[in-house]
């Protein structure tokens, strides 16, 4: 194989729950079928962005056996597998793989710093016991540790089902040495940068895409790019990508990050609530105020 099995833009989708908390499954399916009406390649649940971190284990089943089935196999569809202990994440991938995912995402555990030789056992244990393709997930902002380009290394070479990394990393060159390291002898694994404004810069050095969480709302500005560097339409891409500059700031807004993206749907026209779980609370006047001006400055259509 010496295509990568995912590439392109894949973004996190959010996950939508009414006032009281629960899973909205009526407004998830509005957001799933904008998203699948638009050309990003792929979606990708349960991440960062889809408020893993703060449901119940319950929930997480439920978000992923209903937007699988919402999806219906019209795009890939990447579910987000984290958890600190290998058994757990093993467990979520075997259900991951029984409701019908395309593949899944792993961070590594947080909290507790691993040593390399037992984040190689954590990540080649799961990639025993499942049969996915599997997407590393290095977020150390998050995580608190980085996966070392090496280690990334080894398990792309020893671990067939290991077929991408998500770069969420506040640098090129994380991404740069991965690429100058893995992709001569496996040019079928994926490389996506995990954040938005590193899309051109990821496609330049020899990545494969992106997984941003500006492509629910503004999937013209990172998609347009990937389409326009395809076909070299390169000051087309430069154009965009200073577009694209003017999001990042929107996912500072308020912590966590997820009534932003939600309200910014909201702007573009979809008829979805903006709550999340605790610890996140509503978003001020002065915060949606700032939203409608980002997404102006980006060229995003807004009310």
């Amino acid at each position: 194989m010496n295509q990568p099995r995912f590439s392109g833009v894949i973004p996190p989708v959010p996950t939508l729950f009414d006032a009281q908390g629960e899973f909205d499954e009526a407004a998830q399916a509005i957001l799933i079928e904008h998203l699948i009406s638009s050309p990003v390649d792929g979606l990708f649940f349960l991440g960062s962005a889809g408020e893993f971190a703060h449901m119940s284990e319950s929930q997480r089943t439920q978000v992923a056996e209903f937007c699988v089935k919402q999806v219906a196999g019209r795009k890939p569809v990447l579910v987000g597998i984290a958890y600190c202990g290998t058994r757990q994440t093993i467990d979520a991938g075997l259900h991951a793989q029984r409701i019908g995912a395309s593949g899944v995402v792993v961070v590594n555990p947080w909290y507790n710093p691993l040593s390399e030789a037992n984040l190689l056992h954590h990540y080649k244990t799961i990639a025993g016991a499942l049969e996915l393709p599997i997407l590393l997930y290095n977020f150390p902002a998050l995580t608190g540790q980085s996966i070392p380009v090496h280690v990334i290394r080894e398990l792309a070479f020893s671990c067939p089902n290991i077929v991408g990394l998500k770069d969420t990393v506040d640098t090129l060159s994380h991404i740069r040495e991965t690429i100058h390291a893995v992709k001569a002898q496996r040019p079928d694994f994926a490389i996506f940068a995990g954040y938005d404004e590193y899309l051109l810069g990821t496609l330049i050095l020899g990545g494969d895409g992106c997984i941003p969480a500006s492509a629910n709302f503004a999937p013209h500005l990172t998609c347009g790019i990937l389409d326009a560097f395809r076909k070299q339409d390169f000051a087309r891409a430069v154009e965009l990508q200073q577009s694209l500059s003017w999001i990042p700031p929107l996912y500072g807004m308020d912590l966590p990050f997820y009534n932003a993206v939600k309200y910014a749907l909201q702007l573009i026209g979809l008829n979805i609530p903006v709550h999340s779980l605790p610890p996140a609370s509503p978003l001020t006047e002065d915060m949606k105020k700032e939203i409608k001006n980002i997404l102006q400055r980006a060229g995003c259509t807004s009310t």
